[in-house]
């Protein structure tokens, strides 16, 4: 008879688990990488989460909580609450155990992550403004047609099936001086935790928030209240971590690091960069700790989990653009340049001759100009760094007005 994880899971649910699920999930690769080590100074050890079916940790949670039902309660179905990715491994392991599921989504899901989850089988219901209404609609649904609730974090099964990437991880990976992972509801951080205090006593364990969500910036002292709101780690926006997962990490946790849109966002377009892997907002957290904190981490050898890769590919292509921005290497320049024949092709041999390589362009004659006898040219240059961008600039203000730069 199967056993059933109540209270704080300790590792023996954790390696029950790992049985348990090992044949419905990914044993992500740990992966040494070599570009990101040679850019924080520290030994980057990644876990590929990004690698599940659903690309994403959640799957091992909902995989665990959902073999542990009752014939009874298989038989009642199952509902959940997610934007995203713990929809998505509800309603595939569901499926894949013939549990009837239905997810409900905030209205304003994006379309792709709604399809994917009606995809996996599951009846979507998208109602409610946000997470929390939401769950008031899920939880009509539940009393109405007696549903199991498969809560995305708060739950001991659930935990312990997020625990088995720590098992994972601290077989494949060399001794390690620290583990970074991102802290959204708690259920990865909590699962973990447990996992390396039993494997490898006294490792540190960094938790990461975004700086809107950071409930825990005053760690050790108690959670605060946050303002919440949008960010591009929507993984990990959650205001209250479950109160099961806070008391089951905290004894563990080393410390909780909190970063900036700005930092996530570069972690992104570093993790594609430089270790050619896709990671949602959520999954490139514990990078952007990394190199927000460089003292903590100098030196050290350290594991982190791209712990998702649903990000949109239009918000990836944007991400990408914004990082080549701010590192100097994509120029965008407005100029007034003269009506004339010639003009244009004097410029774009400037910034050839400079190496340069003109990405859009786009001339306005009659409504942005100044004067019938000017032309506003305004040009995206692809350079090679800051200081190539630069030089670029410099040459073009010399011969012509620029009005922005």
């Amino acid at each position: 008879m199967l056993q059933r994880t109540t209270g704080t899971p300790t590792f023996a649910d954790i390696a029950a688990a790992h049985a348990r699920i090992a044949s419905r999930i990914v044993r992500s690769p740990t992966l040494p990488c070599p570009a990101l080590s040679k850019l924080t100074g520290a030994e980057i050890w990644l876990k590929l989460e990004n690698l599940q079916a659903i690309a994403s940790f959640k799957e091992r949670g909902a995989a665990n909580k959902l073999a542990l039902l009752t014939e009874e309660e298989r038989a009642r179905g199952v509902i959940a609450v997610s934007a995203g990715n713990h929809a998505q491994g509800v309603a595939r392991h569901a499926s894949l155990l013939g549990i009837d599921a239905t997810i409900v989504m905030p209205r304003f899901t994006p379309t792709a992550k709604v399809e994917r989850t009606r995809g996996w089988g599951a009846n979507v219901v998208t109602e409610g403004e946000d997470f929390a209404a939401a769950s008031l609609v899920a939880e009509e649904i539940r009393k109405r047609e007696n549903r199991v609730l498969v809560h995305p974090f708060n739950d001991p099964a659930v935990m312990a099936g997020q625990g088995t990437f720590g098992i994972e991880l601290l077989e494949d990976a060399p001794e390690l001086d620290a583990l970074v992972l991102p802290i959204g509801g708690g259920g990865l951080i909590s699962g973990t935790a447990i996992a390396a205090a039993h494997m490898r006593p006294g490792l540190d364990i960094y938790g990461v928030q975004v700086e809107s969500h950071a409930s825990l910036s005053a760690f050790p002292q108690a959670p605060v209240d946050v303002r919440g709101g949008s960010t591009i780690a929507e993984g990990i926006a959650v205001t209250t971590l479950g109160d099961q997962c806070y008391e089951a990490a905290r004894p563990h946790l080393s410390g909780v690091l909190v970063v900036t849109e700005l930092q996530v966002e570069s972690a992104i377009a570093l993790l594609a960069e430089h270790a050619k892997q896709v990671s949602e907002g959520a999954g490139a957290a514990a990078l952007a700790a990394v190199m927000a904190y460089p003292d903590i981490f100098q030196g050290k050898r350290l594991a982190l989990p791209i712990s998702g890769g649903n990000i949109g590919t239009r918000i990836l292509a944007n991400t990408l653009l914004r990082a080549l921005r701010r590192d100097g290497r994509l120029l965008s320049l407005i100029l007034q340049i003269p009506d004339r024949p010639g003009v244009l092709a004097d410029i774009a041999t400037r910034i050839g001759n400079a190496g340069g390589n003109i990405i859009e362009v786009s001339h306005q004659r009659l409504f942005a100009a100044p004067s019938v006898q000017t032309a506003e040219l305004e040009i995206m240059v692809e350079a090679r760094d800051s200081r190539h961008a630069d030089a670029i600039e410099a040459d073009l203000r010399a011969h012509y007005v620029l009005t922005r730069g």
